[in-house]
């Protein structure tokens, strides 16, 4: 059977989201689950073991939980970049302005700076984000319905069906990976599309990614790198990946 690029994305993904459920696949589940034949499952988990995401074990794959304990501290270490761009992003958003913002935890820490300002109109589907806006009095906080998986943020029809009748001056986008030529991805095939979708309805995107996103492919594209966006990232990025972003048009500001 012949699977398009989309039909692979959305099937890797899904056998992502189980084995961090399940913490471990098989290929005969999967080949049912998901309608593929087993030499196309096994062809998925070389992939996904190439990239990092997985382990194959004989039958199957399980998580890899080093590369998961590394992923948790690596996170903690960077807290510092990610204030520092979500404070640069907050300076730019003026009182009452309107906002899509999705998920991650450098979509989170904009969140957190976003406290300063008053009167925003925030549009998310990541329930942490919808948490913390929600709590400000002035703030007018709508939480995208839908889908909620593990990762704390919802998708689906409901969601994108929803946010088609909003517009917003920015949409925030914290993503897995962005480069010159890959574009802009992330890991969540379903997230791509609301991610899409939020670019589409608003009149400026600002991308949030510290130096580890920078120069790296990702899993599921949703975006050109070029003029429409603007990158904010830390000192720490790799000059030469920026300036051939740069050359493609993409508006970059590193966050002291």
């Amino acid at each position: 059977m012949a699977y398009s690029s989309l039909k692979i994305d959305v099937r890797r993904g899904r056998i992502l989201e189980m084995l961090r459920r399940d913490g471990r696949v098989y290929v005969s589940q999967l080949s049912s689950l998901l309608e593929a034949t087993p030499a196309t499952i096994r062809n998925d988990l070389a992939a996904l073991e190439k990239d990092g995401c997985l382990e194959r074990v004989p039958g199957g794959a399980v998580r890899k939980a080093q590369a998961e304990q590394n992923a948790s501290a690596a996170r903690i270490e960077r807290a510092a970049e990610k204030r520092a761009i979500a404070a640069c992003m907050a300076a730019m958003v003026r009182d009452g302005d309107r906002l899509f913002i999705n998920s991650g935890t450098t979509a989170l820490a904009v969140a957190e700076a976003l406290r300063a300002r008053r009167a925003l109109h925030v549009v998310t589907n990541s329930l942490p984000v919808a948490a913390l806006l929600g709590a400000e009095p002035s703030f007018r906080v709508l939480m995208l319905g839908g889908v909620i998986n593990a990762y704390g943020f919802t998708c689906g029809g409901d969601a994108q069906e929803q946010l088609g009748r909003y517009r917003a001056d920015w949409t925030v986008l914290a993503v897995d990976s962005v480069s010159a030529a890959g574009g802009v991805t992330t890991y969540h095939p379903d997230e791509a599309i609301l991610n899409r979708q939020m670019i589409e309805r608003a009149a400026r995107t600002v991308i949030v990614a510290d130096h580890t996103k920078i120069g790296r492919a990702g899993f599921a594209r949703f975006h050109p790198a070029d003029s429409s966006v603007c990158l904010i990232t830390d000192a720490a990025a790799a000059g030469p990946e920026l300036e051939r972003l740069a050359k493609q048009g993409v508006e970059i500001r590193v966050a002291d």
